[in-house]
């Protein structure tokens, strides 16, 4: 499921904000609210009947805003439209956090809030590609078979595991030793049992 399909259903109950076919088409946002009619709707926020569609209203004049920003970003091999719907959630948390004390417009707060949420999106992508599973598969060889970073590296995945536990076990054994022996007794049991490399 793309990012946009998978906001529109998160955002059931707010028909007005999520267009996908209205962004694709390129299709103008309707004008900023004035300064006025935005405290306004801010004021009707808490209220329970006219709460959620001020809302809508503060959502609908702000998407100009979160195009704005988006295209700041188009560069980065995110869909334009994705990049709308992620700001679109940034906007939505920052009419959910805004208050008046604040001491600045609506549109300046929430600017911060769609960057905020894109660039955490980004990074997150970049994360994910970079991540590589040792048994990813990498293509085939002369008989066909599936090829995996295991096979290259000619170790079995629980064999790494086993490994890296023994690892562990050693690192506490050491550790275990010097704080409950004195250097001479220390000598003796890694000498005894051949510890650490050493012989018997």
């Amino acid at each position: 499921m793309g990012f946009a399909m998978l906001l529109s259903t998160l955002l059931i109950g707010y028909p007005l904000i999520f267009m996908p076919s209205y962004i694709s088409e390129g299709s103008s946002f309707p004008k900023q609210l004035s300064s006025k009619d935005e405290q306004l709707y801010l004021s009707l926020l808490s209220d329970e009947k006219e709460g959620k569609n001020a809302k809508e209203m503060l959502i609908k004049h702000n998407m100009r805003l979160v195009a704005h920003i988006a295209k700041k970003y188009t560069n980065t091999g995110t869909e334009p439209d994705d990049l709308i719907s992620i700001g679109t959630v940034g906007l939505i948390k920052a009419i959910d956090s805004y208050s008046v004390s604040r001491n600045v417009r609506l549109g300046t707060y929430a600017a911060r809030c769609i960057e905020n949420e894109i660039l955490m999106w980004i990074r997150k992508c970049k994360k994910e590609k970079a991540e590589v599973s040792i048994n990813e598969p990498l293509g085939t060889d002369r008989e066909g078979n599936e090829i995996s970073f295991n096979d290259i590296l000619g170790t079995d995945g629980e064999a790494v595991e086993d490994d890296f536990e023994r690892k562990m076990e050693i690192a506490h054994l050491m550790k275990a030793i010097e704080s409950k022996l004195k250097p001479r007794e220390q000598q003796i049991i890694i000498r005894r049992f051949g510890l650490f490399g050493n012989d018997e």
